[in-house]
């Protein structure tokens, strides 16, 4: 898995309280074009959601876990088929447990926290949250930083999402400003139309 060449830079999260609602909305997000999706371990029955995910999408889905907090939700969330994980930070059961079976992204704020996050092998660093220091603070990191690559995650919307990837972010990661509520078993006719518009507004900076 390589950050700058999935479809759109994005990586969908979605996270939600009806397994078949996201279920549905990992497929019809791979339907629209946003072919890379993370399932975040606090949705119901998350495991349950990756495994059918990965038999409808197959096996070259961009299909990850989100939320790993612990090795054992490392280990259960490969065995589910996900094919990468995500984590909002670095605990110590983590730490010692790298390197992980799978890419992960690892998150991190400070400039220590990115340090580690590098230090343990981390695919990307996840810049969580996002919304905390914009575009701005990312173009400070990437001072020190410029050979890590960041994903931007935690309140990125279509508009955010071009100025972190005008800012140098490899992809970012989108949740409710693209998802919604079709995880918790809204309208996925609202999905697509969000789709399309995310599509739309990140054509420039795909395409740069």
């Amino acid at each position: 898995m390589n950050p700058t060449e999935l479809p759109h830079r994005t990586v969908a999260i979605v996270r939600g309280s009806d397994r078949q609602a996201a279920l549905r909305t990992v497929v019809t997000l791979a339907e629209e074009g946003i072919t890379c999706a993370e399932v975040s371990l606090t949705t119901t029955d998350a495991l349950w959601v990756i495994r059918q995910a990965r038999r409808e999408l197959g096996p070259g889905a961009h299909l990850g876990a989100g939320t790993v907090l612990t090795a054992a939700d490392a280990a259960k969330a490969a065995d589910a088929g996900a094919g990468f994980l995500v984590t909002p930070g670095l605990g110590n059961d983590l730490r010692g447990a790298m390197p992980l079976e799978l890419p992960t992204l690892i998150g991190a704020l400070t400039p220590s926290e990115v340090v580690a996050a590098h230090e343990c092998g981390a695919l990307a660093v996840k810049l969580f949250p996002a919304s905390l220091g914009g575009p701005s603070y990312l173009r400070a990191l990437r001072d020190p930083f410029p050979a890590i690559p960041f994903v931007p995650v935690g309140g990125v919307d279509a508009r955010a999402a071009r100025a972190f990837l005008a800012a140098g972010a490899v992809a970012v990661g989108a949740g409710t400003p693209l998802v919604g509520d079709a995880a918790h078993g809204g309208d996925l006719a609202a999905l697509r139309r969000r789709v399309a518009h995310w599509r739309s507004a990140l054509a420039e900076e795909v395409t740069a």
